[in-house]
């Protein structure tokens, strides 16, 4: 028999101190917390081994993912983004300094700005992505092809809920 991991280990606490109080819960949202913080760090090994943030690869994949001409307004961007709006504009400026993208003013509004990959910032995103895929295909390993699908459709299910 394995050892109880963490979250087991906190539960029994729980039932332990609380035997009034259903903890069943944690032992699913314990444990997609626990494994979030795992997978963003094995994430961001990637993104840092090509100089970029978290934030950075996600503005830079939204622009690729845009198509030709592979550019979008800002507003854009922080709605194909995890990244806030009140971040976005330092995202850019970081990006801009490192040649990875430009920016210039809308042809339909004169406030607005839009964002455009350079060849070094689309050259970047694409080596970026391709180990970035190699790298979730290593991190769902542990799972069957059928276990994945099966994750797949109730996390779709689950976070429907939400968005």
């Amino acid at each position: 028999m394995e050892a109880p991991d963490r979250v087991a280990r906190i539960q029994a606490e729980w039932r332990r101190e609380r035997p009034d109080l259903d903890v069943s819960p944690q032992g699913v949202i314990g444990r997609l917390h626990r494994l979030a913080a795992h997978l963003t760090e094995e994430l961001r090994e990637v993104y840092t081994r090509h100089g970029l943030g978290e934030g950075d690869f996600d503005v830079l994949a939204a622009l690729r993912r845009a198509g030709e001409p592979f550019e979008r307004s800002a507003g854009e961007l922080a709605e194909h983004t995890m990244v806030t709006t009140g971040a976005m504009t330092k995202r850019i400026d970081r990006l801009e300094r490192a040649g990875l993208v430009t920016r210039r003013v809308s042809e339909t509004d004169a406030r607005g700005r839009v964002v455009a990959l350079t060849p070094a910032g689309r050259d970047l995103i694409d080596r970026a992505f391709t180990e970035h895929m190699a790298n979730e295909h290593r991190l769902q390993e542990a799972l069957s092809p059928d276990e994945a699908r099966q994750l797949e459709a109730l996390l779709v299910k689950w976070l429907g809920q939400f968005e």
